[in-house]
């Protein structure tokens, strides 16, 4: 798969969004190419611990090819050190879902935040990403929604303007598929993913073997298997929870380093968001077709229509 051409990246960071009721303002960082007109959005939900600064590998890759890149830090974010006892820490998971919809809310604010961004940016080509913790945020205006203890599905979160999602590493269903930890700590990892109607692409890892649930790797696919409409499921051969090294290069949490892994992901992850954010654009079928003819491929892709069921 060739490189397409790519722009430099200008970044700004913290932009500050007043956040009432949340205790703390909304900071986001915001990168996009150099020059470039019509770009594309992707609000990007970062995984637990980690911030506006962490996901360079993506957040940069995706704007030197077109998009403007939106991240904002959560109240989870090891920089904000929020102590467990927080009242606040039992509704992370809501708030974080708030935090993406106020940074689609506030984009003209965004893009005036960087100099030269403003009038670039194409408001109506929207999609949300996230990794782990990340991607069961975006999943959630994509429609995904929490089923109480009871079963009973909660409140739809999904945003209409938001078109496409690219979610890394999503976790699974609950109940009997947690472990003992994540059931009694995180019981909001419970999703439905019977309403998740937007399409997406998710990205899961073989060898992905989380201590979250009892059913090992595949608990990461079921966001695809278990959800309606156009979707499509990339399995990275040999990858563990970060896929090769998504939030960083050479951070403590990536068990399982790999450029050839990463620079596949950010290819593909390219390509989608190019197909899905633009009509007639055929870089996901192209690259489709170039990892399925690759002699020694790093991962397979698996892809439903709306109409066609799991």
């Amino acid at each position: 798969m060739p490189a397409s051409p790519t722009a430099p990246v200008v970044s700004v960071r913290p932009v500050v969004l007043p956040a009432p009721g949340r205790g703390q303002d909304l900071q986001v960082r915001v990168s996009a190419p150099a020059t470039g007109d019509h770009l594309p959005v992707v609000v990007l939900s970062h995984g637990h611990g980690w911030s506006m600064d962490g996901y360079a590998p993506l957040a940069d890759h995706w704007a030197a090819h077109g998009f403007a890149v939106l991240q904002p830090t959560h109240l989870d974010s090891r920089t904000l050190a929020l102590p467990a006892d927080d009242p606040r820490t039992p509704h992370i998971w809501r708030i974080r879902v708030e935090d993406l919809r106020r940074v689609i809310d506030s984009l003209d604010v965004l893009e005036a935040a960087l100099p030269g961004l403003a009038g670039r940016v194409d408001h109506d080509r929207l999609a949300v990403a996230g990794h782990s913790w990340g991607a069961h945020s975006a999943s959630m205006l994509l429609g995904a929604r929490i089923l109480d203890a009871h079963g009973r599905p909660g409140q739809d979160l999904s945003d209409p303007r938001v078109t496409a999602g690219v979610l890394l590493a999503l976790p699974g269903t609950g109940g009997q598929d947690l472990s003992p930890f994540a059931a009694e700590h995180l019981p909001f990892m419970n999703p439905a993913f019977e309403f998740m109607t937007t399409p997406a692409l998710l990205v899961a890892g073989d060898k992905d073997d989380s201590p979250l649930s009892l059913r090992g790797p595949d608990w990461f696919t079921d966001g695809y298997h278990l959800s309606p409409g156009a979707k499509s499921l990339l399995t990275l051969f040999g990858a563990e929870h970060t896929l090769g090294g998504v939030a960083g290069h050479q951070v403590a949490e990536t068990t399982d380093e790999s450029p050839e892994r990463l620079a596949l992901l950010q290819r593909l992850t390219t390509a989608y968001l190019r197909s899905a954010l633009t009509s007639g654009d055929l870089a996901w079928p192209d690259a489709r077709a170039a990892l399925e003819s690759a002699p020694h491929p790093l991962g397979r892709i698996d892809g439903k229509q709306a109409d066609q069921p799991a």
